[in-house]
């Protein structure tokens, strides 16, 4: 069975000798296992103790060796050539840590930083500091800029949080968003210093200037809606009064007992000030039984308008980019008849808006036409029902003239570029023909060697020209453009349609809010002695949590969804192209940390 054979003493004394030499051996062996393990261990500890400053130095080792890697070597095999981009407001910084390279490694040739002109697209780099990076995120995460374009983020920083609040306008849930994020501001160092691995709160805690500005707006917009957990404030007294409506004797106790609701007549002298609330909305409307019919109204209007503004602001960005990148041809035909489109309707549809607010009054109020009627009736060139007044003198010759002018700016925008392109290249190339001719007649006297040597120079120097500039293909140009047209006039209307999400997500945070307040909170009130006490004392807990995870995380992060979409869909589409790549330096900070840049 290959089994080891020990031999066996006969007599008990040579068994007992055996045992002890066995007994000796395996303490011996002891001895050395456990030294040998001591040893190990200080190894270990005083490994342990360098093992990261070892971890940081391979790290940078290798690093340096990879961009060594991507360097070339001078002919003279003395100096290392290395092609880099770098921020043009740096080149003294870098000459003087290049400088200071030299002096601390001994070396004896100076370093060189020469400018070398490419055809290449230089990369794209936005200096951003702790309260502009997360904005700048927003941006990129969208598509990174291309170099020299208008960057959208310093215009961000203050339209998407107030888009938001827009959406999340009430004074307690801002300010309970504003204290979160005061307490990660001021604790920031000892925050960063934890370097947390959760990545969900590493997402809120890099955007912490961008919940700090979210509160803030979310309180100024609650205080327009006079919106603070479901409630109004009353800070400077309702501009409606009660009792003229009693001295009128419109109202008696009679008319108290057969209506359940009553309505103030603004008309009745004294009932309405005149005057309306100094800031936001009036606080008597939150006891009004048709508050949600008169909010509903007003927020979806004042979506309209803020939503057009802001398309038409990305227009007019637009036309920066167009000057920069001396594009002219895109100032008038691409530019100039968006601007009209835009304008000529949905400019005028903000118009109307407004001058239906200033022209009636409570006078004449019962006649005011519906703006709706007006607007689609201005598309039909219906001007036929009587029971929709016009809301001013010649609007039926202003309409028709808006809706033809905006309708010349379709063709405008497709039909004239891609000719115009086809015939600045079609000069280009007869101009080339000729070009090419002449010096042909040129190089007849020529001997043929020479003549060769000119050819292939020439051939060269075209074959180049040919691999920079891009083929001329007139159906692609004019499918481009005509794809740019149909997304640029449909999304018009998409676009406007879009942004009454702003009243959407407003009115359904209200909405929530108040039934939170009206199913839960009320009930606690409903108690008084030491029971009400321990009552509302739960009831508030159950509040707070509610409040906490629906009104402030879900419907937060929603709104915050839907201020994204806005900014990426319906504003930047107007003027930003995002098709860049970030530029990306060498960093140890980054390699040590585990950071990439994309």
């Amino acid at each position: 069975f290959r089994a080891t054979v020990y031999p066996c003493p006969e007599s008990a004394t040579e068994r007992r000798e055996m045992l002890d030499g066995v007994n000796t051996r395996i303490e011996d062996l002891n001895t050395v296992i456990t030294q040998t393990e001591s040893h190990r261990q200080r190894l270990l500890h005083e490994a342990a103790a360098n093992l990261w400053s070892w971890g940081i130095k391979v790290k940078k080792i290798k690093a340096i060796y990879h961009i060594l890697n991507c360097c070339n070597i001078d002919v003279t095999q003395q100096c290392v050539i290395a092609e880099i981009w770098f921020p043009v407001a740096d080149a003294g910084r870098i000459k003087k840590a290049l400088q200071q390279g030299m002096e601390r490694s001994g070396s004896t040739i100076a370093p060189i930083l020469t400018a070398v002109h490419t055809r290449m697209a230089p990369p794209t780099f936005n200096r951003t500091n702790k309260f502009t990076a997360g904005f700048q995120n927003i941006v990129d995460a969208y598509g990174v800029g291309n170099y020299r374009e208008m960057n959208p983020a310093p215009y961000t920083i203050i339209t998407f949080p107030f888009l938001f609040a827009v959406m999340f306008g009430d004074c307690g849930h801002g300010a309970v968003m504003l204290g979160f994020a005061l307490w990660m501001v001021v604790n920031e160092k000892s925050l960063l210093a934890q370097k947390s691995t959760n990545e969900i709160w590493n997402t809120f805690f890099s955007g912490r200037y961008l919940i700090l500005l979210m509160g803030i707006f979310s309180m100024y917009t609650g205080f327009i809606y006079n919106d603070c957990f479901s409630k109004s404030f009353n800070i400077f007294g309702s501009s409606w009064h009660i009792i003229p409506m009693f001295k009128n004797n419109t109202w008696n106790k009679d008319v108290l007992l057969d209506n359940t609701v009553l309505q103030l007549d603004p008309a009745v002298p004294g009932v309405y000030s005149g005057n309306p609330y100094p800031f936001g909305i009036d606080p008597i409307w939150n006891v009004a039984v048709n508050k949600l019919t008169f909010l509903n109204s007003y927020k979806m209007k004042m979506s309209v308008v803020i939503g057009i503004v802001h398309m038409i602001f990305g227009v007019i960005l637009s036309l920066f980019n167009h000057i920069y990148f001396k594009k002219y041809i895109n100032i008038v035909l691409q530019f100039i008849p968006e601007m009209i489109f835009i304008i000529s309707l949905f400019g005028y549809l903000v118009f109307m808006i407004i001058f239906k607010w200033c022209h009636f009054d409570v006078h004449s109020s019962q006649s005011a036409p519906s703006i709706l009627i007006h607007f689609i009736n201005m598309f039909l060139f219906n001007y036929s029902d009587t029971s929709n007044a016009p809301l001013y003198l010649h609007q039926q010759e202003v309409q028709s003239f808006l809706v033809i002018f905006a309708l010349i700016a379709v063709p405008w925008m497709l039909l004239i570029k891609p000719f115009i392109l086809r015939a600045h290249h079609q000069k280009a190339r007869r101009m080339s023909q000729a070009i090419s001719e002449g010096e042909n007649e040129i190089d007849l006297p020529e001997t043929n060697h020479s003549k060769k040597a000119s050819q292939g120079d020439h051939s060269g120097g075209h074959g180049g020209h040919e691999d920079d500039e891009e083929e001329f293909n007139f159906g692609d140009t004019f499918v481009h453009q005509a794809i740019h047209t149909i997304e640029y006039c449909l999304g018009c209307i998409s676009n406007t349609a879009s942004y009454l999400r702003l009243w959407a997500l407003s009115l359904a945070h209200a909405q929530l809010s108040e039934v939170l307040w009206t199913m839960v909170m009320h009930n606690g009130f409903s108690s008084s002695g030491w029971a009400g006490l321990i009552i509302i004392f739960i009831i508030f807990a159950a509040f707070a949590v509610l409040t906490v995870a629906i009104l402030l995380v879900m419907e937060g992060l929603s709104a915050f969804l839907h201020a994204l979409r806005l900014h990426w869909v319906e504003f930047q589409n107007k003027f930003y192209v995002g098709a860049g790549y970030k530029f990306s330096p060498f960093s140890f900070k980054y390699i040590i940390d585990g950071i990439t840049e994309e």
